[in-house]
């Protein structure tokens, strides 16, 4: 294999991830300071929790959506299409802003940020291995999820400073001058298209490409299906306790800052790069087995998190514990992203990849919008000590017992 084939950043992988690096960290600053400007404005974790929960929905149902689209129409047009249509949502949230009633239009634009990005990111998982070697698609897919948690480090750390100096309207402007610059950028991307013919209308091939996907994971290959029960559980008893209560407990029960909460959520971003920087390094020896352990790692630290918190710990302490302890849960957790998505890219079939990763991604991510809301409810009437204890031991229980499931990925 001549060099310009085994090279990692070829022309077009280059502009993908450029072109992710503006669009994500538009994402980031977005996703960041709405949920924050609403807590900082009700001060209610309750309503916090159902917002998460009731945004996240719209990304689980358009995921395989959006992997039927990127199996069939052209991967590049798709990121463009969707990243105008970005920019053109924050445009409409500005002009809405002060006008319509705050809380519905919240999670209006919200629902909509999430089903854009649900049928956005498999148009990106799926021309990988068209971009890439089979060699080095381990390192693409760590580079990929750097560029996700580097926009998650910036996003936020940038986010808090301005949202707490000037409020949400240059939060908005910041958004989508980044979403129409990546669109602009997205069109110059060459991904090999190869056009496949619909023989029906697009509603029923959409069923009819999502019942094929689905049969290929519960029949052909049911070791996916267990995986994606495994991480279901997972996101229902730690993923959303995560995104809940780092927020909650950092502006409502240690009453930092704007910047301080900022600062956390950079914190996660840099150990999520961190993570893809250690999955770059190892590459192909990271195994499919290891993925129990990566979970088990992430509800330990969960524990540790709930310590942080205890009773009689200074805040201070407890702002940097939980910081800290964020931070190498989300490199933990990039680690496990990298193993599941190369093994799910390097097993599927082509015409099959798109839909696969979506299906599986929207099945593993049904739990979360259930455990945000109940976690919402949670943090309002009991320690937040207690909720993560109890989460990080159920979680050690589900890691525990999934790694015959992850032993049997193995065996293709």
């Amino acid at each position: 294999m001549d060099t310009q084939k085994s090279a990692l950043f070829t022309r077009d992988f280059s502009l993908v991830v450029i072109g992710q690096i503006i669009s994500l960290f538009g994402n980031a600053i977005l996703h960041f300071a709405l949920p924050l400007y609403l807590l900082r404005e009700t001060g209610s974790i309750t309503l916090f929790g159902v917002v998460n929960a009731c945004s996240f929905l719209p990304m689980i149902l358009m995921g395989p959506i959006g992997g039927t689209a990127a199996d069939r129409v052209h991967k590049g047009r798709i990121m463009v299409g969707l990243d105008f249509l970005t920019a053109g949502l924050t445009v409409c949230f500005t002009l809405l802003w002060g006008k319509a009633p705050l809380v519905p239009l919240v999670i209006g634009t919200l629902m909509l940020l999430y089903a854009i990005a649900g049928a956005y990111q498999p148009a990106v998982q799926a021309s990988l291995p068209l971009l890439l070697p089979p060699g080095r698609l381990a390192q693409g897919n760590a580079v990929i999820n750097m560029v996700a948690t580097l926009a998650n480090l910036l996003g936020p750390a940038l986010g808090g400073v301005v949202f707490g100096l000037w409020g949400l309207p240059p939060i908005l402007t910041i958004g989508g001058v980044c979403f129409f610059c990546s669109a602009v950028m997205e069109i110059f991307i060459r991904v090999p298209h190869e056009k496949r013919p619909r023989p029906a209308g697009v509603l029923a091939t959409v069923g009819q490409d999502l019942g094929e996907s689905w049969r290929y994971i519960s029949r052909e290959r049911p070791v996916f299906l267990s995986v994606t029960l495994v991480l279901s559980a997972f996101n229902l008893i730690l993923s959303a306790v995560m995104v809940v209560g780092i927020p909650a407990i950092v502006a409502q029960v240690l009453g930092m800052s704007d910047a301080r909460m900022g600062l956390t959520q950079a914190a996660m971003g840099f150990g999520g790069l961190l993570g893809g920087m250690l999955a770059g390094v190892l590459g192909p020896r990271l195994k499919p087995r290891h993925g129990s352990v990566c979970l088990l790692a992430c509800a330990i630290m969960a524990g540790f998190m709930g310590l942080a918190v205890l009773p009689g710990v200074p805040a201070e302490v407890g702002y940097w514990g939980v910081t800290l302890i964020s931070m190498l849960v989300m490199a933990s957790a990039m680690l496990f992203t990298v193993v599941m998505l190369t093994l799910v890219q390097a097993q599927a079939p082509s015409q099959l990849l798109g839909k696969v990763i979506a299906c599986i991604q929207a099945v593993a991510n049904c739990a979360s919008p259930l455990g945000q809301a109940g976690y919402g409810l949670l943090f309002d009437f009991l320690p937040p000590w207690a909720v993560l204890l109890g989460a990080a031991a159920l979680s050690a229980l589900v890691a525990l017992r999934s790694r015959r499931v992850f032993q049997k990925l193995e065996e293709v």
